[in-house]
């Protein structure tokens, strides 16, 4: 009787489920009528965010089983000819010219000299193909410049940075008319158009779809004729070259209440380019970005009237504002402030640890003291981890991707580590890192770290709201079909949709379950790796891989117990978020090494970076688990996700003291860390740059280092009397009295050594300047009581 139960069951399960009419009818079409019921209509901003872009690398991690081998035979990115020559020789030039200390304290901006490099040479012009005069640089190579530029200065990155990212020229390459490209690009291209962008509105920052800037059609003159036109009224703030700029990027939202373009009254937010000068343009006075002298000011206009033919893409592009910007914030987010996040995080990393290295306390460099040497792993680790997020999403990009998910990631990831990179800095510089002036590399940074941390996106938006959110729609493979189809005005067409999708759907979780178990009891063992990856990489790959089907099954099981809630418990979505993010970097981070040759040297950087990523991301598995709603449902998850418990802990002091000793000393491994960031070419140049005395300084400690042992040693012996009797002989009465009174100078005792036999000239010179290269690195600027001298002295 049993056995025929079972069976009848086993039938008709069976039936439902294979028989699409039948299942339509029983299961799927009143949970397609209760969706479309409960779910609100799409509003067509909504549906642009949510389709602008694609889905990459971050959709294998929502899969529950990535396919690694697909990540490593990504292309690594790399540089042309031209693009590495442009790197060191135009880049690095004005380098030389974008002297932070004065761009802050004299001119308030870059140098007159400084900008019009720039605009001679391209700078501007970045992104723009050649036929349009542009330099046409790959996507990796755009993310090189301003890497490079952000080692030296905020104003010099900033200012090439955001025309070359979302701003006309980006806007006009996408959807521009051919007469816009032929008239604006070889103008941007020489620098003799500065761009700027204005979205952001006072009443409406994070809600930028909520601008309440408009523009109404209607007819007006222009060039001496009545045409139709648009009279735009709009207010502006936090426009970043704004100041400065001659052509401007202006979006509203354009209403059409007289019919004139057609039966649509509410057309939509649409994109315009005005020329700065145009009659009504208010281009107001500057911000004053946290001390940051980059050009960023307010804008507004009232009633300005201007042709339509200055949308972006012309009338046809009218409403299709948002879609426009959504897309290209994309590209845009993947490269600015993960670069200049990176080589922030690369200067501090590099003049940090030389200074760690070269200062002393306690007769010992204080980078080799555990408690500084905490704050240094972090930094290193963190460094590497970022760069290889930087190059794998810049990369992505021209492999023709536009990442919005992944966009997010690396903006919020990045520029969050760079943050804890300058904080670690600055608590290992002491009161070297909290007096501004010439010779500090950290205080402008420090006071700056807040901006990338706020723009293009803030950071709390950005962790809370889009990772998850928009990753969850986007990243899995049936959640953005079913809510399609959901919206399918044709309802049976819809039920089809949502059937074969709903399907897919509890087939994706019921094998993600398993999976989850299996690998828990097993502790993700038997996971297969690509045959191409390092044997110390092995478990990684493996680890991820358990990590990305508890992940799928969780996000599900979340999404179908709190539904739209979701959204609200942001707490939760961010964490959910959290362990997608630290997936995703851990994934770059395997990729950076195996692209760069399984560099041993290395290794410390990649275990420590790696475990630091999976140790948070179990603890974002713990987090959303201990504040799940339902707690039988929470319980259970538990059991399925760490049936043994959890397999993580924080990486080990012997791995971080292997990982800071790559920051103190020269090594293959600190220039990879590193690389990419201005260093002064000679001595003579290093001799006035901060980061180059200490350059110096570091080379000539590491070569003072023996002399300093054996005179170290000779005055221990003579405090112990074994030279003291030589010396008696040697110096006259009044000389040793100067000795002794002079015991604990250091020059001295060098001098009374030399004098003494116990170190040779030649010595007696290395520490020499070792002491005078030290003294100038841990010098700390003065300036007159009234600050009237502002400039190096």
């Amino acid at each position: 009787m049993f056995w025929l139960l079972l069976i009848s069951v086993g039938a008709i399960v069976i039936a439902v489920f294979g028989l699409p009419g039948l299942r339509r009818l029983v299961i799927t079409g009143p949970v397609f009528a209760l969706y479309r019921k409960i779910l609100p209509r799409m509003s067509q901003t909504e549906s642009d965010a949510l389709a602008a872009g694609t889905v990459w690398w971050e959709g294998e991690l929502f899969s529950g089983k990535p396919r690694w081998a697909k990540l490593l035979a990504y292309p690594a990115p790399k540089l042309t000819p031209a693009e590495q020559s442009f790197l060191d020789t135009e880049c690095a030039e004005l380098c030389r010219l974008a002297n932070d200390w004065e761009a802050t304290q004299i001119h308030h901006d870059l140098s007159p000299t400084a900008w019009q490099f720039v605009k001679d040479k391209g700078f501007l012009g970045m992104i723009i193909p050649r036929r349009y005069g542009g330099l046409e640089f790959s996507a990796y190579a755009h993310s090189q410049v301003v890497q490079k530029l952000s080692t030296r200065s905020s104003a010099a990155a900033v200012s090439v940075m955001v025309p070359n990212s979302l701003g006309p020229a980006e806007l006009l390459l996408r959807y521009g008319t051919e007469a816009q490209k032929d008239h604006y690009l070889p103008r941007l291209a020489k620098g003799l158009e500065v761009p700027a962008f204005a979205l952001t509105n006072p009443h409406a920052g994070s809600d930028a779809a909520a601008i309440p800037d408009t523009g109404i059609v209607c007819m007006g003159e222009w060039q001496g004729q009545q045409v139709i036109g648009m009279r735009v009224t709009w207010e502006k703030r936090y426009i970043t070259l704004g100041p400065v700029c001659t052509l401007l990027g202006l979006a509203f939202h354009l209403h059409d209440p007289d019919h004139l373009l057609g039966d649509v009254e509410d057309i939509g937010i649409t994109c315009a380019l005005v020329p700065s000068n145009h009659p009504g343009v208010n281009i107001g006075r500057r911000h004053w970005p946290l001390n940051a002298v980059f050009q960023n000011g307010p804008n507004s206009g009232e009633n300005v009237f201007m042709p339509l033919s200055w949308i972006i893409g012309g009338p046809q592009m009218a409403g299709q504002g948002w879609r426009m910007l959504m897309e290209c914030l994309a590209a845009g987010r993947s490269i600015s402030l993960p670069s200049s996040s990176t080589g922030m995080a690369k200067l501090a990393v590099r003049a940090t640890g030389g200074y760690a290295r070269v200062r002393s306390q306690f007769n010992l460099a204080i980078g080799k003291f555990e408690g500084i040497e905490e704050a240094l792993v972090r930094m290193g680790g963190n460094t590497y981890l970022m760069d290889a997020a930087r190059m794998m999403t810049a990369g992505a990009v021209d492999l023709g991707e536009h990442p919005s998910v992944a966009s997010a990631i690396v903006k919020y990831h990045v520029t969050e580590r760079a943050r804890q990179v300058v904080n670690d800095a600055m608590d290992i510089l002491g009161g070297k890192g909290i007096c501004l002036g010439p010779s500090n590399f950290m205080g402008r940074a420090y006071q700056q770290i807040p901006i990338a941390i706020t723009v293009e996106g803030a950071n709390i938006l950005t962790r809370s709201l889009i990772i998850f959110g928009q990753g969850a729609i986007r990243c899995h493979p049936y959640v953005l079909s079913e809510m399609q189809a959901t919206q399918n005005r044709d309802a049976r067409a819809g039920l089809r949709a949502f059937d074969a999708a709903l399907i897919g759907h509890v087939g994706f979780a019921m094998r993600n379950a398993l999976r989850t178990v299996w690998l828990g009891l097993t502790g993700s063992h038997f996971v297969g790796v690509p045959e191409n990856s390092a044997p110390e990489t092995k478990r990684y790959f493996q680890q991820l891989t358990r990590f990305s089907a508890a992940f799928a099954f969780l996000s599900d099981v979340s999404m179908l117990v709190l539904g739209g809630g979701l959204k609200r418990r942001e707490k939760l979505s961010a964490r959910l978020g959290d362990i997608l993010s630290l997936m995703y970097l851990a994934s770059a981070t395997l990729k950076r090494f195996e692209d760069e040759g399984r560099q041993s040297a290395d290794a410390p950087l990649v275990h420590w970076a790696i475990w630091d990523a999976m140790f948070k991301a179990q603890n974002a598995f713990e987090g959303v688990l201990a504040n799940f709603p339902n707690k039988a449902v929470a319980w259970f998850l538990a059991r399925i996700i760490f049936p043994l418990g959890s397999p993580y802990v924080v990486p080990s002091d012997a791995l971080g003291h292997d990982v800071a000793k790559c920051l103190i000393e020269p090594s293959s491994t600190r220039d990879r860390l590193t690389a990419g960031m201005y260093l002064p070419q000679n001595e003579a140049e290093a001799m006035n740059d901060a980061v180059g005395v200490i350059e110096l300084a570091l080379e000539a400690t590491l070569a003072a280092e023996p002399v300093e042992a054996k005179l170290r040693a000779a005055l221990r012996a003579e405090d112990a009397g074994k030279v003291g009797a030589r010396v008696a002989v040697d110096m006259p009465a009044a000389m040793r009295s100067a000795a002794n009174h002079v015991a604990n100078n250091e020059r001295e005792r060098l001098r009374h050594a030399q004098q003494a036999g116990t170190l040779t000239a030649a010595e007696a010179a290395l520490v020499t300047r070792r002491y005078d290269l030290r003294d100038k690195v841990i010098r700390v600027d003065d300036f007159p009581p009234d600050f009237s001298v502002a400039a190096h002295d």
